[in-house]
């Protein structure tokens, strides 16, 4: 089988599950939830999942592992003290930097 077929079939496959993964609730949740908890977990979901997809990424920035925990360190102080966007990712790439160029080389 060649590779533009099987790319075909994998984005076929792919395309159908997610179609599923956005239909199924859909067509079984006829009513609004109204459990506390479970709308308490509900609401949460996307910051979960943006979390777990982000951190690892984070983390792995730079060559240095030990950069990747200073850029997220300052970012999350960023956030939590200023929440602007262009401020957290403006100093975290300043640490970034900072770390590359002065630091790490001295460790």
């Amino acid at each position: 089988m060649n590779n533009t077929l099987q790319f075909i079939i994998y984005l076929a496959v792919m395309a159908t599950i997610t179609y599923l993964l956005r239909l199924l609730p859909m067509l079984f949740m006829r009513r609004s939830v109204k459990n506390r908890f479970i709308r308490s977990v509900l609401y949460y979901v996307p910051y979960c999942v943006l979390a777990a997809m982000s951190l690892p990424a984070m983390l792995y920035v730079a060559p240095n592992m030990i950069t990747g925990i200073v850029a997220t360190a300052t970012a999350i102080t960023t956030a939590l003290f200023t929440k602007n966007l262009i401020a957290v990712a403006s100093l975290s790439a300043i640490s970034i930097l900072i770390m590359e160029l002065l630091i790490i080389p001295i460790l």
